[in-house]
């Protein structure tokens, strides 16, 4: 735990430096495109500041000075599947924002949509030292929290104090300067494999690039794309990306719940290609411009021409109508949406005061995917788009970049993670926390 807690201290330190230089990059690294933001800072934002308590890294107003995307090279499932690959589109994308922004970049902030995420709840109580609850107090609670056994192979990506309760009071979201004896918490723990999270630091490494943070894809593209409303009701976010889809479940403006499906808009579109016997760049404009998962009548008309190259006039000639083409894009979104209905029912969705459910992500702009994703999922569904940010290019205000917009979010005005607090040094080599990560020792 020490290694891990004092990386994760370092990042923070790093992230903080940056800020306050005024230039980060962020980094999404998807399946089917990786894009990258680079954010200015204007300092801390006032109305932000409540008495000087705040999360470590700070809250501070940001405008997107450079923006660029790129085809994804090396991706599959959202995870580092050929690293020589990825390092050149890292290095492709990374030299086009900073060219926009004109201005030269060190420290990136990254998020990945793979990785197999699963969630724990952890909690701990302790007695307060003083009158009030302090910091030492927050973080003494926090290091009470009994780690589950998450084993050898997994590492935390988050950990998020979720609720805390002082004596018979519950639902505090900052109990420091509060009166009490007894100070409980609930924790959420967010764990992913642990080669993926390598994966990612070896390749961003060798792009000449210092890591200042890592965020999960399910839990970013949360930020973006629900409303604060639906952050603080109860509602799910279903980020439907290439090769993964990411599913997060907010709470008092929390993240309680992530998993992700491996399967995404790249399976349809292989299903149209072995469908159709066409190339998957052609499967891909076909879904584009003309795919869809509810057939009506007229779809039996409208003709669609397979174009080709291959010299065969026939085959080149060739035309299909559009509801065989939504007959083979419905069973493999059907096939996704019983996926995430299964997570939702295992992680207990039905149990929430509020059932939203948003729909993000490149893949969710198929048309009808809402109507469909109402009778599999409950009724109330909703296609949600980031939310707009300063400087924001227009072709970045779509579903595909809710990862990249939330990121930016994430970067400016983070939540308190366990990383926040002065933990005591003697509960870092207790019991809590000692099956905990040790990958940063050699990486950093």
């Amino acid at each position: 735990m020490t290694d891990l807690y004092q990386t994760q201290r370092a990042m923070r330190a790093m992230r903080k430096a940056a800020m306050q230089r005024g230039v980060v990059a962020l980094l999404d690294i998807g399946t089917s495109k990786i894009a990258c933001l680079v954010l200015r800072f204007d300092g801390a934002d006032p109305s932000q500041e409540h008495d000087g308590v705040g999360p470590l890294a700070g809250q501070s107003t940001f405008r997107v000075i450079g923006a660029a995307t790129t085809q994804s090279r090396g991706v599959r499932f959202g995870e580092i599947d050929a690293m020589a690959q990825t390092e050149r589109a890292i290095r492709t994308v990374v030299q086009a924002a900073q060219k926009m922004a004109n201005t030269r970049v060190d420290h990136i902030i990254a998020c990945l949509a793979g990785a197999g995420p699963r969630s724990y709840g952890l909690a701990g109580q302790v007695e307060v030292a003083a009158a009030q609850v302090g910091e030492q107090d927050v973080a003494r609670v926090l290091a009470s929290s009994e780690m589950p056994d998450i084993g050898l192979t997994r590492e935390v990506l988050h950990a998020h104090p979720v609720n805390f309760a002082l004596d018979s009071r519950s639902g505090l979201s900052d109990p420091r300067g509060h009166v009490g004896r007894n100070l409980a918490v609930d924790m959420h723990l967010l764990t992913v494999e642990a080669s993926a999270i390598q994966n990612l630091i070896y390749c961003i490494r060798r792009c000449d690039l210092d890591l200042a943070g890592i965020a999960s894809s399910a839990y970013v593209s949360g930020l973006s794309s629900l409303v604060e409303d639906e952050q603080e009701l109860g509602s799910a976010c279903i980020d439907m990306g290439g090769g993964a889809t990411g599913v997060s479940i907010f709470m008092k403006k929390h993240m309680i719940f992530a998993d992700a499906v491996r399967m995404g808009g790249e399976n349809v579109t292989h299903d149209i290609a072995v469908g159709l016997q066409i190339p998957v760049t052609m499967a891909e404009r076909i879904k584009t411009f003309h795919g869809g998962v509810v057939a009506t009548g007229m779809d039996d008309r409208e003709m669609i021409e397979l174009s080709g190259n291959s010299g065969d006039w026939e085959k080149d000639r060739r035309r299909v109508s559009r509801a065989e083409l939504i007959g083979i894009m419905r069973p493999r979104v059907e096939e996704i949406l019983e996926e995430v209905r299964a997570i939702l029912d295992a992680a207990g969705f039905d149990h929430l005061p509020s059932q939203q459910i948003v729909l993000t992500g490149g893949a969710s702009q198929i048309p009808g995917l809402d109507g469909l994703a109402a009778r599999i999922l409950g009724q109330n569904v909703r296609l949600g788009r980031p939310l707009r940010v300063q400087g924001l290019p227009q072709a970045a205000t779509g579903a595909g970049f809710s990862s990249a917009v939330g990121l930016a979010l994430f970067a400016a005005s983070p939540q308190d993670e366990m990383w926040d607090f002065e933990i005591p040094a003697e509960r870092l080599n207790g019991r809590p926390f000692r099956r905990a990560l040790r990958w940063f020792r050699e990486n950093w």
